[in-house]
C-alpha cells in the first residue's frame, strides 16, 4: 500500500476515533428504609438520652442525700415503696375523695379545659379589639395591666362569694389567671401586622369579617399561640393552688390532704405528675401552633 493511501485511511479513521463518548446520567438511588429509620432513631436519641442522664444523676444525688437517718424528705426508693399502689392502680374508687390519682388528675384537667377555653375565646376577642382600635387600647390596656398583677388566689374568695360553689369558682380563677397573657400577646400580634397586608386588603375590598379571617388571624397567629402557651401554664398552676382551698376531687386537694396526713411520698408523686402533665399541655399547644402557623410559632 502506498503512503498517500495510508494517510487517507488514517484521516478517515481519526474522526471516528475522536467522536465523543455517550454520557450516561446516573439517577441517585433513594435512601433505604433502614437508613431512614436509623436517622430517626439517632434524632430521638439526641433528644431523649441527655435528659435521662440528667434525671438519673439527680435521682442518685437525691438518694444519697436523703438516705441518711434523720432526713426530712424520703429518698426515691422509699417514695416508690410507699406509693406503689397509687402508681400501679391509679383507677381505684372507694367513694368520696378516696380515689386513685387518675380521677384527681381528670377532675383538675376538666376544670382547666373549661376555664382555659373560655379564656382563649375571650382573650383573642379582646386582644383583637385592643390591637385594632387605638381608643380601645387607651381605655382597656391600663385596666388589663392592673388586673393581671393580682395573684390568682386573691380572686378565690371573691369568686366563692359570687358563685357560692367551688366548681365555678375554680373555673373562674383559671379564666382570670390565664386570660391576660392571651389578650396582651394577641394585641401585640394585631398591632404588628405589616401595613402591606392592610393595603392589599383595602385594594381587594375585604369586609371586616374577611379581613379578620384571612389577614388578621394568620398574621397574628404566632403571637396568639405564644399567649396560649403562657396561659395554659398559668391555668395549670392556678387550679392546683385553688383546689387546695376549695376541696373535693382534684390533684390540688390530693396534695393538701396528703400533707395533712403527713404522707410526704404521696406529695412527691403528685408533684411529679403535675410537672409531667404541665409539660404535656405546653407541648400540645406548641404542636397545634406549629401546625396552624406552618412552623412560624416558637417551640
Amino acid at each position: 500500500m502506498s503512503m498517500p493511501a495510508m494517510k487517507s485511511e488514517a484521516a478517515v479513521a481519526a474522526p471516528a476515533a475522536s467522536a465523543p463518548a455517550e454520557i450516561v446520567t446516573m439517577t441517585p438511588k433513594r435512601a433505604p428504609v433502614a437508613e431512614k429509620y436509623l436517622k430517626m432513631a439517632k434524632d430521638a436519641a439526641v433528644r431523649v438520652i441527655p435528659p435521662l442522664i440528667v434525671l438519673a444523676l439527680l435521682l442518685l444525688f437525691w438518694e444519697l442525700v436523703c438516705r441518711r437517718a434523720g432526713s426530712a424528705l424520703p429518698p426515691p426508693s422509699r417514695v416508690f415503696k410507699e406509693t406503689k399502689e397509687l402508681i400501679f392502680d391509679p383507677f381505684f374508687d372507694r367513694g368520696g375523695i378516696d380515689k386513685g390519682l387518675f380521677w384527681h388528675l381528670s377532675a383538675s384537667l376538666q376544670r382547666v379545659a373549661f376555664g382555659f377555653s373560655l379564656a382563649a375565646v375571650a382573650g383573642v376577642a379582646l386582644g383583637t379589639l385592643v390591637g385594632q382600635s387605638v381608643w380601645a387600647m387607651r381605655g382597656l390596656d391600663p385596666l388589663f395591666q392592673v388586673l393581671r398583677t393580682i395573684p390568682p388566689l386573691a380572686w378565690l374568695p371573691l369568686s366563692l362569694a359570687a358563685f357560692r360553689d367551688g366548681q365555678p369558682s375554680a373555673i373562674f380563677v383559671i379564666f382570670i389567671t390565664s386570660v391576660w397573657p392571651i389578650i396582651i400577646n394577641t394585641a401585640v400580634g394585631i398591632r404588628n401586622i405589616p401595613q402591606d397586608y392592610r393595603n392589599v386588603a383595602a385594594v381587594v375590598q375585604l369586609n371586616p369579617l374577611e379581613f379578620f379571617g384571612k389577614i388578621m388571624v394568620p398574621a397574628a397567629a404566632p403571637y396568639i399561640f405564644t399567649g396560649l402557651r403562657i396561659g395554659i401554664g398559668l391555668s395549670w398552676l392556678a387550679i392546683v393552688a385553688a383546689e387546695m382551698l376549695i376541696g373535693g376531687v382534684g390533684i390540688g386537694f390530693f396534695i393538701w390532704d396528703a400533707w395533712n396526713s403527713s404522707h410526704i411520698s404521696e406529695i412527691i408523686l403528685a408533684l411529679f405528675y403535675v410537672g409531667i402533665i404541665g409539660f404535656l399541655l405546653d407541648r400540645m399547644i406548641a404542636i397545634v401552633g406549629k401546625f396552624v402557623t406552618r412552623g412560624t410559632a416558637a417551640n
